[in-house]
């Protein structure tokens, strides 16, 4: 079966379980029935929150549990009671961070960052979870060498509480070229010079999947060369953003079996924007997606 065939049966199937599910009654008793086949194991899903922002995020818990997996990326400390009441984990922590331009690359921002994250860290480690974004923000025309050395200076400060806490600092990779102009951690190769300089299990890479195909591309081999600085990894379709489908340039059964080859034992959480018409498809979109990635 061809990969755009598998992806269209998988679609109708997805769709099929997700109609009528459109409230929480309807989806608490579909998670309750556990409807969808069960998934391998050998890829930890999650899926982003803000992606699916059109359903509450009790919802949201009730459509992966449905679906199979359990957790879910990029939910801040206010909400975590939720994720708890459902028990689904919270895969990647946020809430620290003031905004994705001002970051750790910048040491004018270091005293109200340095704050921001000792207080989360402490939430995060109390919590229970692991995983706590951050962003290098934007270059404002400093040279790389010099966001590194400042982003290294910052990020010591607050590692050794990290380390204690057993928190992970996961700085995310975007692509400056189309989405987030002017950001510092756009290639793999500065993440990655960052992580040795800091030296510390506890600072990792999130690897976009999504945000690296435009800037560099080379995925394959990028995970095989580099897999100990990623500990966490985001989907979504180039171009577009959209559904990880077969109108897209990147065949993802063949990532997540590289990613699977090398022993990573995190999370992979979907990071697409659904461009389906309805919530329901939208939902089917989720699932489709989780079982492309499931090899």
């Amino acid at each position: 079966m061809s990969y755009a065939v598998k992806r269209r049966t998988l679609l109708r199937s997805a769709f099929a379980s997700a109609l009528g599910a459109s409230s929480l009654g309807a989806l608490a008793a579909q998670a309750s029935a556990s409807q969808s086949p069960s998934l391998q194991g050998n890829i930890h899903h999650s899926v982003a929150r803000w992606t699916y922002h059109f359903l509450s995020l009790e919802e949201l818990c009730l459509v992966v549990k449905r679906i199979g997996f359990s957790a879910i990326d990029l939910v801040g400390p206010s909400e975590w009671h939720i994720l708890k009441e459902h028990g689904i984990d919270s895969s990647m922590c946020n809430g620290a961070e003031p905004n994705l331009e001002d970051g750790w690359g910048d040491a004018r921002f270091h005293s109200a960052l340095i704050e921001s994250y000792q207080r989360h860290i402490d939430l995060v480690s109390e919590a229970g979870y692991t995983n706590l974004i951050c962003f290098s923000g934007n270059a404002r025309g400093m040279d790389p060498e010099d966001g590194l050395k400042q982003a290294t200076q910052g990020l010591k400060k607050i590692l050794a509480q990290a380390e204690k806490k057993g928190v992970v600092l996961q700085m995310e990779l975007f692509n400056s070229k189309v989405d987030h102009p002017d950001y510092l951690c756009d290639n793999s190769a500065w993440g990655i010079e960052l992580c040795k300089r800091l030296d510390s299990p506890n600072f990792k890479l999130l690897y976009d999947i999504y945000h690296m195909q435009i800037s560099e591309g080379d995925i394959i081999r990028t995970i095989r060369d580099h897999h100990p600085y990623f500990g966490h990894y985001h989907t979504a379709g180039v171009p577009g953003r959209n559904e990880i489908d077969e109108t897209q340039e990147l065949y993802y059964p063949a990532i997540m079996q590289a990613i699977e080859a090398v022993g990573f034992k995190g999370y992979v959480a979907q990071e697409f924007i659904p461009n389906r018409a309805t919530e329901e498809e939208k939902i089917a979109s989720l699932q489709a997606a989780i079982r492309i990635c499931d090899i």
